[in-house]
């Protein structure tokens, strides 16, 4: 007669789900089952079996971007910005390190209480001669990372990885006015790839950069050129490791990405940084006016800016080597350009590349 009595909520207020929660479960459960598959398709890799090339279908890319990553991203950067308590700096970073196989013996800073948060520890700078910058060749990494693809640009298609294509002209938009570039005006029956090459006798290559998370996150310029324009394409931030680029076909032209384009002494260059999930945040150093995975843009729309004007008509002078910009995390760089025949790449795909090594030269 002394027990308490026990209320409780309603059978159907306990059992309630909101959508949100049932599509981050469903979301998240699909997300963590393709990890999984991706795990068992490096084993067989790594014992040299070839795996077939096996695409997703509609329904399973619309219920992947169905994940709210952008906004997971954005409390993903949210939470790196937060300063830890210093006891606390070194297991966090430590566990980091471990998990990931991140060199600390090449950061300019080794101590890992300089750094108060995630994020600066993220992009950590590194020693000036840890990566020495090839004078030998033309071109040369923008970045640490691991060769997903290179080679000639085919039938205005981009091979993300091997088997696995995109379109040349949904991943940079619309061509940029010739006036704006310096360009020739091409025929107008001339294909979008026949318009980029601007010399008789030139061809398009790409090259293909892969930024996992233990990698060096800054990204520099890979040859002497000219930066004219910028256009940010806001879109989803699905994860761009290999074994989801093998997978999704048009992988990066769903991505968040931000395309610069302008001119070397061959002719057209681009270089294009790509986001992915908990990298919405690209940093390009002399543009102050971009914003990535902001709110205030929709996806499948894009922005223009020119570095061109009045007071500037070269636009932005970059060299090799000079820094340009840096991830939150870690993501893709994706080189389309503008070449003479004999230009060689002195890669192999799947090699680990670090920044300031050849990519390729005439």
């Amino acid at each position: 007669t002394d027990r308490k009595k026990l209320h409780t909520a309603p059978l159907g207020q306990v059992f309630r789900l909101r959508p949100f929660h049932v599509l981050i479960a469903t979301g998240g459960g699909y997300a963590g089952y393709r990890k999984y598959e991706d795990y068992k398709l490096e084993q067989l890799e790594k014992r040299g079996i070839e795996v077939p090339v096996k695409l997703a279908s509609e329904w399973e890319v619309a219920l992947y971007k169905s994940v709210p990553t952008r906004l997971l991203s954005r409390a993903w950067g949210r939470l790196n910005q937060v300063e830890l308590p210093t006891w606390l700096r070194k297991p966090v970073y430590s566990l980091y390190i471990w998990t990931f196989g991140v060199n600390m013996k090449e950061a300019a800073v080794e101590d890992l209480h300089h750094y108060r948060n995630l994020s600066e520890f993220f992009r950590r700078k590194l020693k000036p001669q840890a990566r020495p910058v090839c004078c030998l060749h033309s071109v040369i990494s923008p970045s640490d990372g691991k060769i997903l693809n290179f080679g000639q640009v085919k039938n205005c298609e981009v091979e993300q990885v091997k088997g696995v294509t995109y379109s040349l002209e949904s991943f940079l938009g619309p061509r940029i006015s010739t006036e704006e570039l310096h360009f020739s005006q091409a025929p107008p029956g001339n294909s979008f790839q026949q318009q980029l090459v601007t010399k008789e006798g030139n061809e398009l290559y790409h090259c293909v950069i892969y930024l996992a998370p233990g990698d060096y996150h800054c990204f520099h310029s890979p040859t002497d050129w000219r930066v004219s324009h910028r256009r940010h394409f806001p879109g989803s931030l699905m994860s761009v490791n290999p074994g989801v680029a093998r997978w999704i076909k048009e992988l990066f032209c769903h991505n968040e990405r931000v395309v610069l384009t302008g001119d070397w002494k061959h002719g057209f260059f681009s270089l294009t940084a790509v986001g992915a999930t908990n990298v919405g945040s690209i940093r390009i150093y002399f543009d102050q006016d971009l914003h990535t995975n902001s709110p205030c843009y929709s996806k499948g729309s894009y922005n223009d800016f020119s570095f061109i004007s009045n007071n500037n008509k070269e636009g932005i002078p970059m060299r090799k080597g000079e820094h340009l910009g840096e991830f939150n995390l870690g993501s893709t760089i994706v080189l389309i350009f503008e070449a003479p025949k004999d230009f060689k790449f002195h890669l192999k795909a799947g090699q680990k590349i670090r920044f300031g090594e050849a990519l390729g030269s005439l």
